[in-house]
């Protein structure tokens, strides 16, 4: 996907979240996400945004600060929707040769990078804003996300997030998964030991330990433990080794 495509990936997120928040109310609890309510769970979205606009043109961003006015919001919701205005319109001002921190393994040029890491941030989010709505963890058909939004999104978590030095996706005993979108050529190979994963584009049969099947939307939302539409019982180290955390 390229710039345009992120961003436009990222308004769309925007608009099924608050969409979904204003459905759900903020007190709703949040299944995908169980230690939040809806309006936790959009403060930490805004907070995000505001972050990461600061990132791409140097500003020094206070979290606490920024939480803090997410929280004491009149209307939380429509203060997400600035927040990510501002950071698409960051973005779109910001210079093709931007300098700016990237922080994932096989990232993009900054601009690019920060595209994409916000369009599938709030993606993952406003799928835990639906969740907040129907009440379970969403499939596939629940959601509004298309196929190769969830291939880019895939390929972001296997190449960028798991083979940081600090992943905790590890395996006592080496194995490979096997990620095979059923509606699309592309594939992954990831090799578990106890050093950090490495993830293979264009790799991955059926002689793989495990191997994930399914549309690339519900493989997406499996690998970002928003789903249980995809199932294998290695998912459960998966789901705390591969879990992606705020720090």
């Amino acid at each position: 996907m390229d710039l345009e495509q992120h961003l436009a990936g990222l308004r769309e997120a925007v608009d099924a979240f608050v969409g979904s928040a204003t459905t759900a109310g903020l007190a709703a609890p949040v299944p995908t996400t169980p230690d939040w309510d809806v309006r936790r769970l959009v403060v930490h979205q805004g907070l995000v945004h505001r972050w990461a606009a600061g990132q791409v043109v140097g500003a020094e961003v206070d979290p606490d600060e920024v939480e803090r006015d997410g929280l004491a919001a009149a209307d939380p919701v429509a203060w997400l929707a600035e927040g990510a205005v501002a950071v698409e319109e960051t973005l779109r001002a910001a210079p093709d040769d931007l300098r700016a921190l990237v922080f994932l393994a096989d990232a993009p040029p900054p601009r690019q990078f920060w595209a994409r890491r916000q369009c599938h941030e709030t993606t993952i989010h406003a799928v835990d804003a639906l969740s907040a709505v129907i009440g379970r963890y969403p499939k596939a058909a629940d959601t509004w996300i298309g196929r190769d939004l969830a291939l880019d999104g895939i390929d972001e978590l296997l190449t960028g997030f798991l083979p940081r030095p600090r992943s905790r996706l590890l395996s006592e005993e080496p194995m490979t998964i096997a990620v095979l979108p059923e509606d699309a050529d592309q594939r992954w190979l990831v090799a578990l030991s106890t050093q950090r994963p490495v993830t293979a584009r264009g790799l991955g049969d059926e002689d793989a330990d495990v191997v994930l099947r399914g549309s690339a939307v519900a493989l997406y939302l499996t690998l970002w433990n928003r789903s249980d539409e995809v199932s294998d019982e290695s998912l459960d180290l998966w789901a705390e080794g591969a879990r992606v955390t705020w720090g």
